[in-house]
Order: C-alpha cells, then sequence, then structure tokens
C-alpha cells in the first residue's frame, strides 16, 4: 500500500486494486498538486463538511462513479446530490471490498457553508479515519483538538502511520499534535493542516523533527510512502 500527501489534509491511498482519497479539497487548494479534472479514483472517504475538506467530492464521485464513505448526515447530504454514498457513525467499523475503515472521536465542528446564500447546512459529527488493508494500518485525525481517547485508540491499534493536523487555530497546534502522536505510538507521523490560510502557517519540519523516536515525517506535497518500507 502506498500512501502520498497533497496539502492541507488531502491525503491518497492506493492498495493493490483501489484508489483512495481522504478530503479531496482541491479546487481553491493553493498547496496541492492535483488537478481534479485528471484525478482517478474509486473511493473518497471524508472526515467531516467543512469547505476545506468536502472539497471537490461531489465532482470526483460523479466523474469516477466512485463511492463516499462519510459520517452519517454528512453521507445522506451528499447522496441528495446524486452520488454514492456509505454512511457511517463514531466508532462504527465496515469492511469494504478495498479495507476496513473505522471512524473515531474528532472534536471540531462539521457543516458545510453556502456562501452565496448565506447558509450553513449541518452535516453531523467531525470523524477521524482508521483504514486498514493489506496488513497495514493508518489514522486520518481529521481536523480535531488533542483528546484523552486518543490514548485509547493507540492502545487499540497497531498504527503505521498517523496523520495528525498541527495547523492550530482551528485544530491542534504543534505542542499538542506532539502529544497525540506519543499517544497514538504509530510508527511515523505526518503533520497535515498547515500553511494553507495565513492563521495556520506552522513549520511541519520543525514539527517533525521535534518528536521523539525519529517518527516524524514531514511530506512535501505529492511525496508518498510505500508502507512495505515501515
Amino acid at each position: 500500500m502506498k500512501i502520498s500527501y497533497h496539502g492541507h489534509s488531502v491525503v491518497q491511498i492506493e492498495t493493490k486494486k483501489t484508489k483512495i482519497i481522504i478530503d479531496p479539497f482541491i479546487t481553491g487548494n493553493q498547496l496541492t498538486d492535483l488537478d481534479a479534472k485528471d484525478l482517478k479514483v474509486d473511493v473518497i472517504l471524508l472526515t467531516h463538511g467543512h469547505n476545506d475538506h468536502v472539497g471537490d467530492t461531489v465532482e470526483l464521485a460523479k466523474k469516477n462513479d466512485a463511492l463516499v464513505v462519510a459520517p452519517f448526515e454528512l453521507a445522506t447530504y451528499l447522496g441528495w446530490q446524486g452520488i454514492k454514498t456509505h454512511p457511517m457513525h463514531i466508532g462504527g467499523s465496515h469492511q469494504f471490498e478495498f479495507g476496513t475503515v473505522k471512524l473515531t472521536q474528532a472534536f471540531h465542528g462539521s457543516s458545510f457553508t453556502i456562501e452565496e446564500e448565506q447558509k450553513i447546512v449541518y452535516t453531523g459529527m467531525p470523524a477521524g479515519i482508521l483504514f486498514t488493508a493489506e496488513g497495514k494500518t493508518i489514522f486520518h485525525a481529521g481536523d480535531t483538538a488533542l483528546f484523552s481517547d486518543l490514548k485509547l485508540i493507540g492502545e487499540r491499534n497497531s498504527i503505521d502511520v498517523a496523520f495528525l493536523p498541527i495547523g492550530d487555530n482551528f485544530t491542534m497546534g504543534p505542542e499538542d499534535a506532539s502529544v497525540a502522536s506519543e499517544w497514538l505510538q504509530a510508527k511515523r507521523v505526518v503533520p497535515i493542516h498547515y500553511n494553507t490560510f495565513p492563521v495556520i502557517e506552522q513549520d511541519p519540519v520543525e514539527f517533525a523533527e521535534n518528536l521523539s523516536g525519529k517518527k516524524g515525517l514531514a511530506l512535501a506535497v505529492g511525496d508518498s510512502i510505500d508502507l512495505k518500507e515501515i
């Protein structure tokens, strides 16, 4: 299994048979190297309903006939727009053909903003994602504050790579993300959700270098990891 980082919170996963993307905020994301018009995906996993995470989901799902897996309210809202969805909720897991998805808690908000109508659509609870396939597990924390049950997630799962937000202001900052990395006990920790906007500017390399055990890995946009090497 190969995973790659594409700016903000966008993570791609490639198994032997399936192309998966998490939180595909591409259009309007000046830090990404992806072009939504050219992107081929089979599955889209969403942590929550904020615009900078839902991103190009509807367009990608329709173009690729992709399945969208999301928290219940968000999946329902997106399903009304004519795409295939599989709703889940916090604490639930499901075995798909492409791997196992489990949603965890995340302490944040979740809504979709329609600016031209000055309307905010409630999209349920935000989540983190545990994804397991081909004997490897990754954890995408979504947008979250530090919370003590991250320790429980680490104790109950053997996590190969954890993607943690470090931007501060809206999510954990570097200090809290460092604590989260210790609790999760992941083999490698990759910072996400930083530098997209001025208010979340951070130094991902400094964050990674400050983690104990040399497990921090600041991926440049477009960089990938082959999990067979972890």
